[in-house]
């Protein structure tokens, strides 16, 4: 199964269990960013992100120049707990 099938899994599931309001509200939000042009200003695939020096879960300070010196990297974003 490929990452999108699981993907399309989990959304299924979600919406399948997950209250009428709940949905409304996030589809609404949905409806808002797009209409906000926020994706035509969004990094797309190929772009390069900005050079940044950020703490890590440890609080150590990380800088993604000096990580691409030692080869790839994949950024995660953490949005922070709900």
């Amino acid at each position: 199964m490929t990452l999108e099938e699981k993907l399309d899994n989990q959304k299924e599931k979600m919406k399948a269990a997950a209250p009428k309001e709940a949905l409304d509200v996030m589809h609404r939000a949905t409806e808002d960013l797009i209409a906000s042009g926020i994706m035509d200003r969004a990094k797309k695939v190929g772009d390069i992100a900005p050079d940044f020096t950020l703490n890590n879960a440890r609080g150590q300070a990380v800088n993604l120049t000096q990580k691409l010196s030692a080869g790839p990297v994949v950024l995660g974003f953490y949005r922070g707990g709900w």
